[in-house]
């Protein structure tokens, strides 16, 4: 039964061998290049920019004319009255009736002839019960007509808003943050992408790796049979050659699986199908030769390319000019208006017999803020607070960042080291081990020295490859950090020295 076992995984290996003809093998430039026009962080990105340039376009309108055409209708539920002359005992209204007594004939006359026109007298206004046995005098008239329709245009514009021309440079700072966090979007899914593919490049190293494994414990399994059948070993070594090969086939299991994830991850932060088949090109080793240079340099590294200190700035920018702008609070403000309307006041629904007057006019508003409780005083003092806020965080943050380049900078460093050490650990290991299988051959090495040496070249295999593995996701986490983006003029991904670009 264990014997059959390899059978099966040879079986499933060559099934996967005719479905790779189908897969799509991907470069690293590809998946780059898929993701940053796939990624859905990306797209959001792009949205956001193109939100950010619609607000400011939509805060620009505000100095133009403000056009609306207006309507309205109204149903008089009680008329106005009006009164003329004074009361019986010559108190209250004495003056105003001296006074307007030249005009009381012909506002009588323009009374009635309106009367006549809506189809009857003129009707005095009888007050209440209590009020009747006055005399007329201290009557009044009814006022107005039952219904009144007015429909026209109106426009406005400001002249003179200092406070409104400042936010309109703050809605303008708004557009270049929005550009400024696509760019770090995109920052990111590089990282993300570069760390997917090198997962998925470690992955197939490791299962290389326990693969051989494998095979070398299949391998000394069978000889042990042989040796065992004809008696030339013992009982004891056959059992420890089962268990290592039994051992051996987990690990094999653990590390096709782990290539699945991985290749499923980076699918993910492309923005592809989890269905598609793809593999990744290349191993590791190629990119060995990145931990020849010298990373020394690299510390004294600008952080002018970071997104985050570059968004820091441009906020500050904006509470800057936001300070500015409750300040211009306190300027007079200048607005031109303009209306044009046509009325009609009616007794009845005969649209077609309607008399519609118009009323236009075009005037200047200007407003001088005096006093507003201190509102406007400690709209200024708000944003200077905040001002200051975002000035300690930056500082914060930029040491922070400082420490993440340190940290990032002793990885790869320490990276190098251990390559040099696990290479030569390899060595040694390698041959170790063909020393030990050459001496159980002879009968001179116990199967466990075998075993110990299997164990040691394993490892020491995977100590290289985990080598390689720290030092460029450390490297890709480093240039996140300061800020370089592979993208060329062209909007191209350009991963070749990559710290010898000029700022973008």
């Amino acid at each position: 039964m264990a014997l059959a076992l390899p059978a099966a995984v040879w079986a499933q290996e060559a099934g996967q061998e005719t479905a790779q003809q189908d897969t799509v093998i991907l470069t690293l430039d590809d998946a780059l290049r898929i993701a940053l026009g796939e990624n859905v962080s990306v797209k959001v990105a792009d949205k956001e920019i193109e939100r950010a340039k619609y607000a400011k376009r939509g805060a620009y309108a505000a100095l133009f004319p403000q056009i609306n055409a207006t309507g309205s209708y109204q149903r008089t539920i009680k008329k106005q009255v009006m009164y003329m002359g004074g009361d019986d005992d010559g108190e209250g209204g004495g003056g105003m009736s001296s006074m307007f007594a030249g005009l009381m004939d012909p506002m009588m006359f323009y009374l009635n002839q309106l009367a006549e026109r809506t189809g009857g007298p003129l009707t005095p206004y009888i007050p209440p019960e209590t009020e009747q046995t006055e005399s007329s005098s201290s009557g009044g008239f009814e006022v107005g007509r039952w219904n009144t329709w007015s429909g026209g245009v109106t426009a406005s514009m400001p002249l003179v808003n200092v406070q409104l021309w400042q936010s309109l440079a703050i809605s303008g700072d708004a557009v270049e943050l929005a550009v400024e966090k696509a760019r770090e979007s995109r920052l990111g899914t590089v990282t993300q992408v570069k760390q997917a593919y090198f997962a998925a490049l470690m992955a197939k190293e490791a299962f290389q790796v326990y693969k051989s494994v494998y095979e070398n414990a299949l391998t000394n399994l069978q000889n042990i049979e042989r040796k065992y059948n004809v008696q030339k070993s013992s009982e004891l070594d056959l059992a420890r050659a089962k268990t290592s090969y039994a051992n051996a086939i987990p690990n094999v299991y653990n590390a096709e699986t782990s290539i699945i994830l991985a290749l499923w991850q980076l699918k993910a932060v492309m923005g592809i199908d989890l269905d598609t088949p793809v593999d990744v090109a290349g191993s590791l080793e190629d990119y060995s030769s990145e931990m020849l240079r010298d990373i020394r340099d690299l510390e004294e590294e600008g952080l002018d390319r970071n997104t985050t200190l570059r968004q820091l700035a441009l906020q500050a920018e904006q509470l800057a000019k936001t300070v500015r702008m409750q300040k211009y609070a306190y300027i007079p403000t200048l607005a031109v208006s303009f209306s044009y309307s046509m009325n009609a006041m009616t007794n009845d629904f005969k649209f077609k017999e309607y008399k519609w007057t118009p009323y236009s006019f075009v005037g200047l508003q200007l407003n001088i803020p005096i006093f507003s409780g201190g509102k406007r005083y400690h709209d200024i003092k708000q944003a200077q607070v905040q001002a200051d806020e975002l000035d300690y965080q930056r500082i914060n943050t930029e040491r922070q960042l400082r420490i993440a380049i340190r940290q990032q900078l002793q990885t790869m460093e320490t990276a190098m080291r251990t390559r040099v050490a696990a290479e030569d650990a390899l060595g040694s290991a390698q041959k170790a081990y063909d020393i030990a299988a050459m001496s159980y051959e002879v009968g001179r090495a116990t199967l466990t020295d075998l075993d110990n040496a299997q164990l040691a070249l394993t490892q020491a295999q995977l100590n290289v490859t985990q080598s390689v593995y720290s030092f460029i996701v450390a490297k890709a986490t480093l240039e996140q950090t300061l800020g370089y983006d592979f993208i060329d003029d062209k909007g191209e991904v350009d991963l070749t020295n990559p710290y010898d670009k000029n700022e973008k």
